[in-house]
């Protein structure tokens, strides 16, 4: 018989790094999940037993990988992919979902991507801590989201650390400076009327070396970055206030409400009354 624990983490206002859901499993054999593909980060570090991944590279060709117990894999956002347990020695596994803006250069900098999503440890020690970082996570879901995050930034340094392709980050000062000065710009003027021709321009750039730099150091361009960070901060409102779908929109920069409300769906995939309703009645199930 199965065993999983499972949990989704109740808050979505972490932007450099943020949690969505994790759990452990004890799979039966021949357990599958898939095929399927994820909007976030996903990895998993097999405890024990062994199982198959199967997943597309960049080229978009279906690749098969086995995985044993000590090993890992990380699906990637879109990736297409399916891993299903051994039939006479299925795994037991723990795993976390998880995004936010510096996630893209730090998955590469332990060497995994989608024509090598598979995770070996070169130190085994360094190995251990990661995966008692994530059961810490699972059994302690109860915990502060600030106290679970703390957390997650330990299971991010350990899963570099102990990484077969660990390469040391010798990083750019300049861009660093330019990207932390876009996102202050972001962070104080989101509500209003701005553009990446502004974002640019705080830094001193023109838009089209900007966009350049800035995709290369988060993944996204800076209107989707843009974009993403006021859907967030309208979902906070959303969960926390009771007021208007209009006056929140207005609050994130989208005086038109018809533009917001297609807006947040592009991102959460329901409209922003949907997703308060849904959300409210988890939150009163919690509750119970």
């Amino acid at each position: 018989m199965s065993e999983v624990i499972f949990s989704v983490f109740p808050s979505e206002n972490f932007v450099d790094l943020g949690l969505y859901q994790f759990g452990w499993e004890q799979c039966d054999p021949s357990h599958s999940f898939g095929p399927a593909a994820r909007n976030h980060y996903l990895f998993h570090y097999v405890i024990s037993g062994t199982g198959t991944l199967i997943a597309d590279n960049s080229k978009g060709q279906s690749i098969t990988y086995p995985v044993k117990s000590g090993q890992g894999f990380m699906l990637f956002p879109h990736q297409i992919c399916t891993y299903i347990a051994d039939n006479e020695i299925p795994w037991e596994y723990t795993w976390i979902e998880f995004d936010g803006l510096r996630v893209k250069e730090t998955v590469e900098l332990a060497g995994l991507n989608p024509d090598q999503p598979l995770y070996r440890a070169r130190y085994k020690d360094i190995a251990e801590t990661m995966k008692d970082e994530m059961l810490y996570i699972v059994n302690h879901k109860d915990q502060s989201p600030f106290h679970l995050i703390g957390h997650l930034y330990l299971f991010i340094d350990s899963l570099v650390r102990s990484s077969t392709s660990t390469q040391i980050s010798k990083g750019n000062s300049l861009r660093d400076f330019y990207i932390k000065e876009a996102f202050s710009y972001i962070e104080q003027n989101f509500q209003n009327d701005i553009s990446v021709e502004d974002i640019a321009a705080c830094c001193g750039l023109n838009r089209s070396y900007f966009g350049k730099i800035f995709h290369e150091n988060t993944g996204k361009s800076p209107q989707e970055f843009l974009i993403s960070y006021r859907m967030t901060k309208a979902a906070e409102l959303l969960k926390l206030t009771q007021l208007s779908i209009a006056d929140i929109g207005n609050a994130v920069g989208y005086p038109n409400q018809l533009h917001f409300s297609r807006a947040f769906k592009n991102i959460y995939g329901v409209s922003p009354r949907q997703w308060r309703n849904e959300n409210a009645s988890a939150r009163s199930s919690s509750q119970t």
